[in-house]
């Protein structure tokens, strides 16, 4: 394997290596603002387990007792949950 061979190995095992953090911090405050949000708006859901985005501002909150919530902007800006 020349130089540029296993240099071009190391810097994408890096970038790879690098990246799973990054990733994991913005999952976890993604779950905090949507538990945040759900009980803002009066609804029953403890805490989101998991998030599945399906847009800009439009994401699929789950959350810890079995409840689902569609999370989304209206056409008035307003953030909206609906039940799943």
């Amino acid at each position: 394997m020349n130089k540029r061979m296993k240099a071009w190995t190391l810097i994408m095992a890096m970038m790879a290596f690098c990246t799973g953090p990054v990733q994991a911090a913005e999952d976890a405050a993604l779950l905090k603002d949507m538990t945040s949000v759900i009980a803002l708006l009066g609804l029953p859901c403890g805490q989101v387990v998991s998030v599945i985005k399906k847009g800009d501002n439009d994401h699929i909150a789950t959350c810890k007792d079995g409840n689902r919530y569609r999370v989304y902007l209206n056409a008035e800006g307003r953030v909206v949950a609906e039940k799943q």
